[in-house]
């Protein structure tokens, strides 16, 4: 009888770390994706990122600072190793969000429904998340 509860209590153990390794990559992907996107329509100016930009004020050129970096970001959280880049990324990703938020909320140009605010946001928080359930091969 004691095999039998070894047997579940072992496979209850194994299938957490699984569990959160799926959870990390689908945040991860999900994450890199949103600012992969974000970034080459800022490279490419396309969906109204120049008016956004100038509306707040930042010179236009900003967007392709912010392109490549968050281009290069994205790349960086997906490709294995890395563990110290991966760290600089997760803190660029929520600096930079944060600070879209605040810029649009001292802006007073909150978008529809408050979404130039919670787009940003909601990428933080992908961040802090993908951030939390890194691996231990992830971890410095």
């Amino acid at each position: 009888m004691s095999k039998i509860i070894d047997a579940e209590t072992t496979a209850r153990v194994e299938t957490k770390p699984r569990g959160k390794m799926i959870a990390y990559w689908t945040i991860t992907l999900l994450l890199a994706a949103a600012v992969l996107l974000s970034g080459i329509g800022q490279l490419m100016q396309y969906g109204g990122n120049l008016e956004l930009v100038t509306n707040l004020g930042y010179p236009s050129y900003v967007l392709t600072i912010l392109g490549i970096w968050k281009v290069l970001g994205a790349i960086a959280l997906v490709v294995p190793g890395f563990p110290r880049l991966k760290e600089w990324v997760h803190a660029g990703i929520f600096f930079l969000m944060t600070g879209a938020a605040l810029s649009h909320a001292f802006a007073n140009n909150y978008g529809d429904y408050g979404f130039h605010i919670i787009l940003p946001l909601s990428y933080a928080a992908l961040n802090i998340a993908s951030w939390a359930l890194r691996p231990k091969s992830r971890k410095l």
